[in-house]
C-alpha cells in the first residue's frame, strides 16, 4: 500500500504522536519537558532507528559494521539528556527525575516505532501515562497519610 518512504513516514508520525501523548501529562503536571520535548525525543529516536535500518541495508556488504548500534547509542545519549534535566534546580522544581525517566522512555517508544513495533510503542505510551498519572495520585495519598508534602 505504502512505498518505502510512506512506511517510514508513518513510523515517524506515530513516534511523534505517542511521544506527545506521554508529554501531555508532563505538561499538565507543569514540568519543564512537555509535549514538544517528548515528541521530539521520540521522533528523533525513531529517525535514528530508520537511519540505522536503511544504512544496514546499504552497508550490508561490509563485514564488521553494525549500524544497528545506533539504537544503543540513542539510549546512552538520552541518558545524558535526562541527567542534565534531573540536575536542574529552581525554586519550583527541585529535581526532574520522573521527567528525565519519561524522556528516556519516549526514546524507546520512538525506537519501537522506528522498527515498526507499533503495538509495543502504543502499549508503552499507555502504561507510561498511567504511571505518571495514576501513581502520582497513589503517591500523594500515601504522602498525605504520612504527613509528607504533595508534589
Amino acid at each position: 500500500m505504502f512505498g518505502p518512504e510512506g512506511i517510514f513516514l508513518v513510523r515517524l508520525l506515530v513516534a511523534a504522536a505517542l511521544g506527545a501523548a506521554v508529554g501531555l501529562e508532563r505538561s499538565i503536571a507543569g514540568k519543564h519537558a512537555g509535549m514538544r520535548t517528548y515528541a521530539m525525543v521520540s521522533l528523533g529516536s525513531c529517525l535514528f532507528v530508520i537511519v540505522g535500518e536503511l544504512s544496514s541495508l546499504q552497508l550490508s556488504f561490509f563485514s564488521g559494521l553494525n549500524p544497528q548500534q545506533i539504537a544503543a547509542s540513542v539510549v546512552i545519549g538520552i541518558g545524558f539528556l535526562g541527567a542534565g534535566l534531573a540536575s536542574i534546580k529552581s525554586e519550583k522544581h527541585t529535581g526532574e527525575l520522573t521527567t528525565a525517566s519519561g524522556i528516556w522512555l519516549v526514546a524507546g517508544i520512538g525506537m519501537a516505532c522506528g522498527f515498526g513495533l507499533y503495538s509495543v510503542a502504543l502499549a508503552s505510551a499507555i502504561i507510561a501515562v498511567g504511571v505518571f498519572y495514576l501513581l502520582l495520585k497513589v503517591e500523594n495519598k500515601v504522602r498525605q497519610r504520612f504527613g509528607v508534602a504533595e508534589q
